[in-house]
């Protein structure tokens, strides 16, 4: 195998596809990164979960395929000092690595015994711009389960119907949903839930653009393409939860805050709540104003924040860092706040519900009578 490419290419193809290189495993080969040189040089991480393969532009000469220790290939690359790299891997599998005036030799493995990545059975893809699906991720993955006990709720249900994608995560204390609303019909209904460990790799790689990301659901496996990088993982079974069943509707008290307003003074009477202190935020929501303090060993809090509406003085608890996710995940400036009572959820909405886009529930805590 013989090539040359650019050195900042291959610098971030190693570091993209190193993400999902095993750390331990009994194929030794799956802690090095696979390097295949045809038409383009492809680099694959693997570690029987979840696959990453990053294709970069090269000058090959000669085709093959090796597998390079990831953390020294990458320190190598990363400071060789000229623009251009060279990589020539011999038969007995020495790396002659090179680029201006530094040279290193090291020792690879044979690529024989790697593992093939799934093929994923899917005919049409779906795409959606890189933008949307990275906001569709990072705006529900913070509530997806940690709780092993039910898998299926460790990972983020897609849901594709004609006229939109929507994306929800839950964790038994709140809910997360986003939704994207394509100009154009995607003619497909389905579903999935794909873990968050593979969903945040593809966050990381999705860029803040309109470029188009591809996804091939298939029947055990899931297929990203995103630019130069593919990414293939497998889909949790299982029966998620019927959020539509559990996201209050028609609720009486609807409220209007400014998010950023709120997140502010939730912050500030958050500030004496900590991991090993913990204790509610006791909300009130009265006339054009909503009431937030809390107490604890530490001390004691309380702040206000106007809002539009009138909430008839209702009291309700919940605690503080499930609210500011939730705002923080809010992509509006302006956020309508709904409940039924007081020991009802608390659901944050757009305020234009033409375009329901968004949805976070957050359900109540008791609260100590004073």
């Amino acid at each position: 195998m013989k090539f040359t490419c650019e050195k900042t290419q291959l610098v971030s193809a190693i570091s993209v596809a190193s993400r999902t290189v095993a750390q331990k495993s009994a194929i030794s080969g799956l802690e090095g990164i696979l390097v295949r040189a045809g038409v383009k040089v492809m680099l694959t991480g693997y570690n029987l979960e979840t696959g990453i393969t990053v294709s970069v532009d090269a000058d090959v000469q000669e085709n093959g395929a090796c597998i390079m220790p990831a953390r020294l290939f990458f320190d190598i690359v990363r400071k060789l000092p000229d623009d251009t790299v060279s990589i020539q891997v011999d038969e007995n599998f020495k790396v002659s690595i090179k680029g201006g005036i530094s040279s290193f030799t090291i020792t690879a493995l044979s690529a024989d015994d790697y593992p093939e990545l799934p093929d994923v059975d899917s005919e049409k893809g779906i795409r959606v711009p890189q933008c949307e699906l990275k906001a569709m991720i990072s705006g529900t993955i913070f509530a997806v389960s940690e709780n092993q006990a039910r898998p299926i709720h460790t990972g983020i249900l897609f849901e594709v119907d004609n006229d939109s994608i929507t994306s929800v995560a839950v964790d038994g204390y709140r809910l997360a949903l986003r939704r994207y609303l394509p100009e154009e019909s995607l003619e497909r209904t389905l579903k999935f839930v794909a873990p968050a460990a593979a969903l945040k790799e593809v966050e990381k790689i999705l860029g803040d653009t309109e470029d188009p990301a591809t996804f091939y659901p298939g029947s055990k496996h899931i297929l990203f393409t995103i630019g130069d990088a593919t990414l293939v993982c497998r889909i949790l079974e299982g029966e998620f939860l019927d959020w539509r069943r559990v996201l209050p509707q028609n609720n009486p008290v609807k409220l209007v805050g400014n998010v950023s307003q709120l997140t502010d003074s939730i912050e500030r009477v958050g500030l004496i709540v900590s991991e090993k202190v913990k204790s509610p935020v006791r909300c009130v929501f009265g006339d054009n104003v909503a009431d937030f303090r809390t107490a604890n060993t530490i001390g004691s809090a309380h702040d206000t924040c106007s809002i539009a509406g009138n909430g008839n003085e209702l009291e309700i608890g919940f605690q503080c860092r499930y609210l500011l996710d939730a705002l923080r995940a809010v992509p509006d400036e302006e956020v309508t706040l709904e409940m039924q009572n007081g020991v009802s959820p608390l659901v944050f909405t757009p305020c234009d519900k033409s375009k329901p886009t968004f949805a976070y529930m957050v359900l109540p805590v008791r609260l100590r009578t004073n």
